[in-house]
């Protein structure tokens, strides 16, 4: 920063020379000779006694009263200090943008949303609390746009305050130029959490950083009012913030100024104004404001009540050393899929700009085969092929899709957690749940008996995996016990509205249902009769790609095989049941992927649609999807 930027950002009234006796403010006057370059109406000032009042007519504020000694009132602590200036949340920037656009539903656990929103309360103004429902776990507030309230015109006269304070001097406050809406609901349960949404279809007519320039945020004041009140000057606690511009751009203080740091502190430093120091390693430097002095900085030692005056202050409030944030720490099993091994796995993933909720989601099923084709040495038993970097890649196929799909066979085998153990996913370093799917069971019988010890459910608690939507028959019964311990977890069961002829569920009706819950896409990953199912010719159409990883072993007979059945053409020939197209063959480890698109030109002509771009599937008895209960 500039001598003249620092000069005009610092002020003299709050600067100290070199040395550790802080200067009271009202004997600037007496220790600087050269006042007479700072202005006519500063010098003429120097010397008042009420040089504060007289600073702020200069600088543009209001006058600030002379320090209250009878004003003996508590202020709360501050909840923050400079650290979190320094060591700022992860990702700090980038969260504040999706917070700012909410361009997709965000879910947050509660430390999470109570860390980060409050860097964003200069964007949000809460319009009213719907309240909370019957059940008293869910609670929902709208918030609006700070800019969506009506221009604010200030009156010639500024009216006079309660309690003596100062008055102030209002500007015009821009109004009624946004009409964005969102809404955050709370919800409690096994591991509470909150969920932004954007209510109705307007867009921001701005960006963020604009409202950083018009309105800080309660965590840049709060930072400036706590170091102010370990006994700082205003302007010494500004050029600390400003030291890291990257940081303090980040947290939304691009547009932090010398005033903004007064205004925060302006009820402390009544009655201790006169008592502010310059922090240690600074000093005050004529003509340039409050500076650095690296000689001092270097043989400083961590500071102490005695050189910056806190004893007679708030001793709770005394500065500690500066010590670097631990690096964090990755959760048990955690996985790693480099990046420079994921690019071809690019054109079988979901596209970017997801389909409607009118369009089936993209289907991608993937698993892991021995060379004779077995998912399982035997039914009902646990099986493990994938080698350590084939099953990273299948986590990273996981964090790049919205759902997980499995039969209810495979989840009362292997007890499954279905989550995303990369560190880029929620739980494992990742924001709230982010890169984490949704598991789907398909459970037509509700066989599936979920208790707090399976694994899906601790893995839910711990905040590492989503709780799972289990999909059942129209008219089963399930106990209302069940329900709530669900429910308690934030899954829910799925009923389907109706049955296909014989009894049995559709993957038409079972992939729309996901598509209306808002899924758009889904990694379907077993066990043997939904893979079986989803290679039959008749259902290939609903698959958009496969992701299928050969182990180098053989199971021998008797196990889970991936074999859809014969197919035959009208001749009563047989022939192949499917054959991939676009195949790529990679080798992961110890392991050999095939990634493939699936579907006969047959199917294809069939499945798809030329008209409005939607996808056309079949239904009825030919898309009936078979499942034993």
């Amino acid at each position: 920063m500039s001598g003249a930027a620092l000069n005009e950002a610092n002020g003299p009234g709050e600067a100290q020379h070199p040395g550790e006796t802080p200067i009271p403010v009202n004997d600037y006057h007496a220790q600087d000779g050269g006042h007479q370059s700072k202005g006519p109406l500063l010098a003429a000032a120097l010397g008042s006694p009420d040089f504060d009042t007289v600073l702020d007519a200069e600088s543009g504020n209001g006058p600030v009263e002379p320090a209250d000694e009878s004003n003996t009132e508590e202020l709360p602590v501050p909840k923050r200090n400079i650290d979190d200036l320094r060591f700022p949340p992860p990702h700090l920037a980038d969260i504040r943008w999706r917070l700012f656009e909410v361009r997709e539903p965000i879910e947050l656990k509660i430390d999470e949303f109570e860390r980060y929103w409050p860097y964003t309360d200069n964007v949000w103004v809460r319009q009213h609390r719907a309240g909370t429902d019957r059940s008293g776990r869910i609670t929902t507030d709208y918030y609006a746009c700070r800019l969506q309230r009506p221009t604010y015109t200030p009156r010639k006269a500024d009216t006079a305050r309660p309690d003596g304070k100062p008055l102030r001097k209002k500007q015009t406050r821009e109004g009624g130029t946004c009409q964005m809406r969102i809404k955050t609901v709370r919800t409690e349960g096994a591991c509470p959490k909150y969920s932004i949404t954007k209510v109705g279809d307007h867009e921001h007519t701005h960006d963020l950083d604009h409202m950083d320039r018009i309105k800080r945020n309660t965590v840049v004041m709060e930072i400036a009012r706590a170091e102010v009140m370990k006994g700082f000057m205003p302007a010494s606690v500004f050029t600390i913030m400003s030291e890291d511009e990257e940081k303090l751009a980040a947290a939304g203080g691009r547009y932090l100024n010398r005033n903004d740091v007064r205004n925060a502190s302006q009820a402390w430093r009544r009655t201790h104004g006169d008592q502010l120091a310059v922090h240690p390693g600074y000093k005050y430097d004529h003509g340039n404001g409050i500076i650095r002095d690296e000689e001092a900085a270097a043989a400083l030692l961590p500071p102490s009540t005695e050189s910056t005056n806190i004893s007679m202050l708030d001793p709770a409030l005394a500065p500690t050393p500066i010590v670097p944030s631990p690096a964090p720490t990755l959760a048990p099993n955690t996985l790693y899929f480099p990046p420079s091994s994921r690019p071809f796995l690019d054109p079988y993933l979901p596209p970017p700009t997801p389909p409607s909720p009118l369009i089936l989601p993209h289907i991608t099923l993937s698993y892991a085969t021995s060379l004779d084709s077995f998912l399982a040495i035997a039914p009902s038993t646990r099986t493990t092929l994938s080698g350590p970097a084939s099953k990273a890649l299948t986590h990273y196929l996981r964090t790049r899709h919205d759902a997980i799909l499995i039969g209810v066979g495979t989840a009362l085998a292997d007890n499954p957690t279905l989550n995303a153990r990369l560190p880029s996913a929620g739980g494992y370093g990742g924001l709230g749940w982010d890169g984490q799917p949704r598991p789907i069971i398909i459970d037509p019988s509700a066989r599936w008996v979920l208790t707090p010890q399976a694994a899906i459910l601790q893995a839910v608690a711990a905040g590492r995996a989503k709780a799972p939507w289990v999909i059942i028959a129209p008219g089963c019964s399930i106990a209302p016990a069940r329900l709530e311990l669900l429910k308690h977890y934030g899954g829910k069961y799925l009923g389907l509205p109706d049955l296909e002829k014989g009894y049995r569920l559709s993957w038409e009706a079972i992939f729309r249902a996901l598509a209306a819950e808002g899924i758009r896409s889904v990694m379907v990953e077993g066990g043997g009769v939904v893979v079986n199912e989803l290679l039959q010719p008749e259902y290939a159409r609903f698959v958009s790609a496969v992701v299928v990883t050969v182990a180098p072993t053989y199971l021998g007979t008797g196990g889970v095989v991936v074999c859809p059945t014969r197919n035959v053409d009208v001749m009563g020939r047989p022939r192949p049941v499917v054959r991939f197209r676009d195949v790529r063959w990679e080798q992961v480890g110890e392991d050999v992927v095939m990634c493939g698109k699936l579907g006969t030109v047959e199917a294809e002509g069939a499945g798809v649609a030329a008209q409005d771009g939607e996808a056309l599937v079949g239904g009825g008895e030919a898309a009936a999807a078979r499942f034993t209960t």
